[in-house]
């Protein structure tokens, strides 16, 4: 991306689109108050956060005994209900659908390609599926501090040991053929890209055709096998974006709030919540929907607009499929594809 004169002042900057994850796969109910566990309470804590100034929702739903479901007809009876408590919002269901162990003892993982595919197929349908690119590591715990684990379930060894080896499945068949099916509904791929290699793993896959349509992309600063939260990491992914894409950052526990400041003086977008972050910058409880009032707070400070829901699908393009390659390449402003270097052979080549 470019950062050309002016690039800094809010008037040249798009409104900030709040990207709220609440539904904390990775935590246990009692970890947070404001967990969520029965149906209704998803519902609110989507209405309260929207109310705050979200307009992005990270799905993930719970069984009644607080662990993370892994059926999809939960999600369908939680998109169902989420379309008419908060209807502009836009909902994103979370690519992994559950990661969380099923019993103590068992690992952390995501489910299989099968199942994941079957996200294309959820009735209603949600605005958007988050997309992981390569296949890697992705050990949540790696920048978790004693503090930041005190007191709640990753401080149970057998639950840290879950995550710590954690891994997401991501390979490039899987990948052709899931934004196959997203394309087909007409589901939005939202790419969660883990360092610059995903991003240029991404660029290939649209220049082979197999994705026709706007890119936008989370950064995600986690560590254990993803992006580090550190300004030369970030600005080293970024030059690599072409300036047609939309980018959000993410971190994790409290390095989310300094990211996401970062992010919105650049003039990127943010997400946040407890799926991601417990604490305040001193170390204190924060909830998701106090951590949207405090994103929409800094960026009024800083003189950017907070973006509604109808910004927000305008700037992520909601709906909008392009109808080939070279479409694609130009609306993202990649290069389009290369001439050849060495005509004489691409003359024997087209002879052949």
């Amino acid at each position: 991306m470019h950062f050309l004169d002016g690039s800094l002042v809010p008037e040249n900057q798009d409104k900030l689109v709040i990207t709220v994850a609440p539904y904390a796969p990775a935590f246990e109910p009692g970890d947070a108050s404001d967990i969520p566990v029965t149906m209704d309470e998803h519902v609110q804590i989507a209405v309260d956060c929207y109310n705050a100034g979200a307009t992005v929702l990270h799905v993930h739903v719970r069984e009644l005994d607080g662990k993370g479901s892994k059926r999809l007809s939960k999600f369908n009876e939680l998109l169902g209900r989420l379309r008419k408590a908060v209807p502009d919002m836009i909902l994103q269901v979370g690519g992994s659908i559950s990661f969380a162990p099923e019993t103590e003892g068992e690992s952390a993982k995501w489910l299989s390609d099968d199942a994941r595919h079957m996200l294309a197929e959820l009735d209603p349908k949600p605005d958007q599926v988050t997309v992981a690119v390569n296949t890697s590591q992705m050990n949540v715990t790696e920048l978790m501090t004693e503090e930041d684990v005190a007191g709640i379930s990753l401080s149970r060894k057998e639950v840290w040991d879950a995550y710590e080896e954690m891994t997401v499945p991501a390979g490039p068949q899987w990948l052709r053929e899931h934004l196959r099916r997203l394309q087909a509904a007409k589901i939005q791929p939202h790419f969660q890209l883990i360092s610059k290699p995903s991003l240029l793993t991404l660029e290939r896959v649209i220049r082979a055709g197999h994705y026709r349509g706007p890119v936008n992309i989370s950064w995600n600063a986690i560590g254990g096998g993803f992006d580090t939260p550190d300004p030369y990491s970030m600005t080293d992914f970024l030059r690599h974006v072409p300036d047609g894409a939309c980018v959000t950052l993410e971190a994790i526990m409290r390095q989310c709030l300094p990211i996401n400041t970062i992010a919105i003086a650049m003039g990127l977008h943010v997400r946040c919540g407890n799926e991601d972050n417990l604490w305040g910058p001193t170390g204190d409880p924060i909830t998701s929907v106090q951590m949207v009032e405090q994103l929409v707070r800094i960026s009024r400070e800083l003189g950017r607009g907070v973006a509604t829901a109808k910004d927000a699908r305008a700037i992520y393009r909601i709906g909008t499929q392009y109808e080939s390659v070279d479409q694609t390449l130009a609306e993202l402003r990649y290069p389009q594809h290369r001439r050849p270097t060495r005509p004489a052979l691409a003359e024997r080549k087209a002879a052949a």
